[in-house]
């Protein structure tokens, strides 16, 4: 499937459901925004969207602390996971998505090679925020668009528990 129909579909869930959902961003620069907001409806559940490239965006915009920034770098897990729970205080909405990685063609190194991007879902009835973590090959392109389609598929499977 593609981004489109990725995010036709959650939204079908979450209007079965009274959600929304909210998307905290990095490398994808809004991506996973784009595709929800190109369905007609999706004010109905989608709240907001926060693109935090830097690290100080990350600070200051979604309360990631600097330490877990310095800890493990911001192409983290643990950086990801605090960006959604950033997400999900500042928006009403039940769901927060959060990406952050390295789409290249730069800016790779031999621990975190470019294509690795992390990502997190933090629901509020979730028992801890899900993460986990994608290497990619391809060029930026390429790695954005897996990145998008790899974060909404995971909020559509969860949606279906």
């Amino acid at each position: 499937m593609n981004e489109y129909e990725w995010a036709t579909r959650i939204g079908e869930r979450l209007l079965a459901r009274d959600e929304k959902v909210t998307t905290a961003e990095s490398c994808t620069g809004g991506g996973v925004a784009q595709a929800i907001t190109a369905v007609a409806g999706s004010s109905a559940w989608f709240d907001m969207a926060i693109v935090s490239y830097s690290n100080d965006a990350k600070q200051r915009l979604l309360g990631v602390p600097p330490q877990t920034l310095l800890q493990y770098g911001a192409v983290s897990e643990q950086v990801a996971a605090a960006m959604a729970g950033g997400a999900l205080k500042l928006a009403d909405c039940h769901w927060a998505l959060a990406i952050s990685g390295i789409a290249g063609p730069g800016g790779g190194s031999a621990d975190k090679p470019v294509g690795t991007v992390c990502f997190a879902l933090a629901g509020l009835l979730l028992p801890q925020t899900l993460t986990y973590t994608q290497h990619f090959a391809g060029d930026r392109e390429q790695v954005r668009h897996l990145s998008v389609c790899s974060a909404l598929s995971t909020l559509y499977a969860q949606l279906a528990l």
